[in-house]
């Protein structure tokens, strides 16, 4: 398990990141949340040893994170790390070496993973000459190939097609089935939903929200969608409910308790046609709102 403690990092007057704890289970997928500038590109380079916090400590099994276990990190930086002018494979193999493979099983896994993600044929070929796209499949290969021990991966799917994400999604979860802990950062709120067996939503540098995506739905405030056949202009002044949203026909509304709902329906059914009444399930990004507006 991969464990924050108190994560703090300051730069002169300002606080990028502030007493932020959370925890990577061994063989589970973490999403990474929050705006830009709320503090997740620093939260992983203190995870990485890039940077030094100005309080708290990063954890690996319990003990404080050395730096050999650091080098067993697979880690996809921000600004992305690999050469322009160098050929894909070369270089891949160079990283490999660095984290203790022999060149040929560097190369041979680095060729591995090229064909895997379309790019065998353009092995020879400077990392320049690729599309944007490309360019970030080779940073992926190169974070995964010195068989980490975790991943630490910051917006490892922006630019990527569909296809791509969903290779990218495969050999995740194939390191998260064999016990690696991996932490990425994304601003696609429906893909960490898909993916991810948990989250962590960062906000001005604090952690705001943590939990799995199902802990964190049953946080946010009950609510109904209501619509019916009629004008819905009644509901405004209907006892024990709050008007979050409405239309002409519709409302959506926070009760006080279940009883307000069953006041609520019997009001409507006295007045005409109810289309529905139904829970609203909130998504992720409609959480993600809720918190970050704090």
């Amino acid at each position: 398990m991969l464990e924050l403690r108190g994560l703090s990092r300051r730069f002169g007057e300002i606080t990028a990141v502030d007493d932020v704890s959370f925890d990577v289970p061994s063989g589970e997928m973490v999403g990474f949340v929050g705006g830009n500038g709320a503090g997740k590109t620093t939260t992983m380079r203190m995870i990485m040893g890039v940077l030094q916090p100005s309080a708290g400590e990063v954890f690996w099994q319990g003990q404080p994170a050395s730096r050999a276990v650091r080098s067993r990190f697979g880690y996809m930086p921000e600004e992305r790390g690999l050469y322009p002018k160098q050929p894909v494979l070369g270089q891949l193999v160079y990283l490999g070496r660095l984290h203790g493979m022999s060149a040929s099983a560097a190369r041979q896994r680095a060729q591995e993973l090229l064909e895997r993600f379309g790019l065998g044929e353009r092995s020879g070929d400077k990392l320049e000459s690729l599309s944007l796209g490309n360019q970030q499949r080779a940073q992926i290969i190169a974070a995964v190939l010195g068989d980490p021990v975790a991943l630490i991966l910051d917006e490892p799917f922006s630019g990527l097609d569909p296809t791509a994400v969903d290779q990218m999604a495969a050999l995740l979860r194939e390191h998260t089935a064999a016990g690696v802990p991996v932490l990425f950062s994304s601003h696609q709120l429906e893909l960490v939903d898909r993916l991810c067996d948990r989250l962590v939503v960062l906000h001005r540098g604090r952690v705001v929200a943590n939990g799995t995506a199902d802990e964190l739905r049953g946080q946010a405030p009950v609510r109904y969608r209501l619509v019916l056949g009629g004008d819905a202009g009644w509901v405004h002044a209907a006892p024990g409910v709050r008007v979050v949203e409405s239309d002409a026909t519709s409302a959506v509304v926070e009760p006080e308790n279940e009883d307000a709902v069953q006041r609520l329906l019997t009001e409507a059914v006295s007045r005409g046609p109810v289309r529905e009444l139904a829970r609203v399930v909130p998504t992720l990004s409609e959480i993600y709102r809720e918190v970050a507006s704090v």
